[in-house]
């Protein structure tokens, strides 16, 4: 149980080894990151009992940039039959844990375990269950295995409230078929993952404004409009008529980094193809010039070098705003609707 496995995108395994590597670094923790190119995942192995669960104690899930999902444990090989009772005889001196969840890797290998997966899990939560080993209960450890093949599974526990949102870090978001383009899921996406569920009818209210920078033909205006707010849609492309007809939209064909707002509005939302640096001083000067109260910034990655280009714009805003002298909160992720990007969401508190 001392290593840690850590789901991504297929292709940022070394963004993710060299993102939990700082951090176990930074709280002493002794180990070595390592992963397979486009396996999905990468581990952090510790060199001393005890040291996973103490860089997760130290570490918020919701700061991981690249990770979607982790577990501390380990991998066990797994008879072609009779698998249940190998994993309860791993699990004798456990705990009692209050959620079990199967999750595959992002990949093909991955995507054809899901079936087997979905006729497994009902056998082992009725053993598990059995074995006074599982319970419904939001407050204790969850139970994650992670099936790499029928044969070979990790098994790990995460805290519910330190580890990811959904199982494998990917939220099952129906594409709206009224939305002008997919990319209108990045953005949802962005909702569920930076505000609390219980806070969208206070932070994303119908009676707000919003800005919609880069907006043609309407994916991310389409998210404003359908939480009612009335948008400015900056682009010099065409808007989906869709939209145009709500009456909430007004549609502008100006440049999205010069154009300023003659009042400040409560969200401005960005997902415009730039240089990644560009897109973080679009950032900084619409929150700390507070022309807007909350922002949401799609950042470009670059080919080489992408954590580090990442955590120096981040810096930068911080710098930025320390300067300004005003509080802001900024989180960053790279979404599961992502691509060659990360997300930042910005929030101007004082």
């Amino acid at each position: 149980m001392n290593t840690l496995l850590l789901h991504c995108r297929p292709g940022f395994e070394n963004e993710v080894c060299a993102e939990i590597s700082e951090h176990a670094a930074r709280l002493e923790v002794s180990g070595y990151a390592k992963a397979r190119p486009a396996s999905a995942c990468a581990e952090f192995v510790c060199s001393e009992d005890g040291e996973a669960e103490r860089l997760m104690r130290g570490v918020r899930f919701n700061q991981l940039i690249f990770a979607r999902q982790w577990a501390q444990g380990g991998f066990i090989d797994l008879p072609e039959l009779d698998r249940i009772s190998v994993l309860l005889a791993h699990l004798a001196d456990s705990p009692v844990f209050g959620s079990l969840w199967l999750e595959v890797l992002d990949t093909n290998e991955g995507k054809e375990l899901s079936n087997f997966c979905k006729k497994f899990e009902a056998p082992l939560r009725n053993a598990l269950s059995k074995a006074g080993k599982l319970v419904e209960d939001p407050t204790k450890l969850r139970l994650l295995l992670t099936f790499k093949s029928g044969r070979e599974v990790f098994l790990g526990v995460a805290p519910p409230g330190n580890s990811a949102l959904w199982p494998m870090g990917i939220p099952r978001l129906k594409f709206p078929r009224e939305a002008p383009s997919r990319s209108t899921l990045k953005l949802e996406e962005a909702w569920h993952t930076f505000i609390p569920r219980e806070q969208w009818d206070e932070r994303l209210s119908g009676e707000m404004t919003g800005v919609d920078l880069g907006a043609a033909p309407g994916g991310w205006t389409y998210q404003l409009v359908k939480r009612g707010m009335l948008v400015t849609a900056i682009d010099n492309g065409p808007m989906a008529e869709s939209l145009m007809d709500t009456g909430l939209v007004q549609h502008l064909m100006v440049d999205g980094f010069t154009w300023k707002p003659k009042q400040p509005v409560d969200w401005m939302v960005c997902d415009i193809v730039e240089k990644p640096a560009r897109s973080a001083a679009l950032l900084e000067t619409w929150i700390g010039e507070g022309l807007c109260r909350e922002a949401v910034v799609n950042l470009k990655l670059p080919m080489k070098q992408r954590y580090a280009e990442v955590r120096r714009l981040l810096q930068r805003l911080e710098d930025g705003f320390a300067a300004r002298k005003i509080k802001v909160s900024i989180a960053c992720k790279q979404l599961y609707h992502d691509r060659e990007e990360v997300t930042c969401h910005l929030r101007r508190l004082r």
